[in-house]
């Protein structure tokens, strides 16, 4: 995500600067990059970003009151802070699955010294933080969802072999270029090949292409910002491999998991953000788990698509936080 324009100064919070900061070590010769920001008396949240191998950005922070909470941002393995990175060229990735996530936000819990939290998270945050909270209930206070994504077949399948290219046949073709014809019925696994590659000029390029597609998507209106930001090579080319690696082993969930397992978390309070017109992760995902958890609110956004920089989705995710500051 680019960080938040002026168009949401009048709807999240004032920008702040974390208080605290470290690196912690996670086991696999991994670094985990964490910030705390707001109050250090207040109420523990965490947030969980997307991509997977998205990062965090300071503006992230603004959904929340500093006054109230106690904000803490992680980069998870391999990406934006956190070494070793995933552009880096002996990147290794197979250290880096859910379910280490998972064990490195409870090692990073026990390590603030915080006994329960809130969990907010958007597109593949919300997946992590439905997938933490499902193991570890009784650490969590509030879930906070937006964009709900949980590595279904067919959901990876709409956005990434080809279902979405029905509302943007334009983009898809840029997406398709690094993809031989007779290798264009599996594009993920096809994906996959040419981000392993050694040459710099195969997986660089690949990662360009992987990473435009997706940010060209995410909002109901195009943001040029957002796709320059997620484009920069490092950042793009991390961003792919994790996010690729990720999809090509269905998330190590089982299909259906995060929805059919929703049980262990009836009881935690919730709200579920979902766009209208969210074509990276459509509505289909937020309304079966709405379906199977109806003791959370869901909110749906009349126009907006899957970002969290959209004003309307924003307001809502404020909304959210402010519910929950008690």
């Amino acid at each position: 995500m680019t960080p938040a324009g002026d168009h949401l100064d009048e709807i999240l919070y004032p920008a702040i600067e974390p208080y605290e900061t470290g690196h912690l070590l996670v086991g696999d010769g991994q670094r985990v990059y964490w910030e705390q920001s707001g109050n250090p008396e207040g109420k523990p949240v965490v947030f969980l970003h997307g991509g997977p191998g998205g990062g965090t950005s300071a503006w992230q922070r603004r959904f929340f009151d500093p006054e109230i909470y106690r904000i803490v941002l992680f980069d998870q393995r391999g990406c934006g802070k956190s070494t070793p990175h995933m552009s880096e060229p002996d990147a290794d990735p197979r250290y880096n699955t859910t379910w280490h996530l998972v064990a490195d936000m409870e090692l990073l819990r026990k390590n603030l010294g915080i006994d329960r939290w809130q969990v907010f998270g958007g597109s593949w945050g919300s997946a992590l933080a439905l997938a933490y909270a499902e193991c570890h209930p009784d650490a969590v206070t509030e879930i906070v969802l937006r964009g709900v994504f949980t590595l279904r077949r067919h959901e990876l399948e709409w956005f990434y072999e080809g279902g979405a290219s029905a509302l943007f046949p334009d983009l898809w073709e840029s997406y398709l270029e690094p993809i031989p014809v007779l290798e264009r019925s599996r594009m993920i696994e096809a994906y996959h090949r040419r981000l392993s590659d050694p040459d710099p000029a195969v997986h660089q390029h690949a990662a360009h292409a992987w990473t435009a597609w997706e940010a060209s998507t995410l909002t109901l209106e195009s943001d040029h910002g957002l796709v320059d930001s997620m484009t920069e090579p490092a950042q793009a080319l991390a961003f792919a491999r994790i996010e690729n690696h990720y999809f090509l082993n269905g998330g190590w969930f089982r299909e259906g998991q995060l929805i059919e397992d929703v049980g262990a978390i009836r009881g935690i309070p919730a709200v579920i953000v979902q766009g209208r017109y969210d074509v990276c992760t459509p509505i289909m995902t937020a309304w079966d788990l709405h379906r199977a958890w109806p003791e959370a609110d869901f909110v749906v956004v009349p126009d907006a698509g899957h970002s969290a920089t959209e004003p309307g989705i924003a307001r809502a995710l404020r909304a959210a936080t402010e519910r929950f500051a008690s």
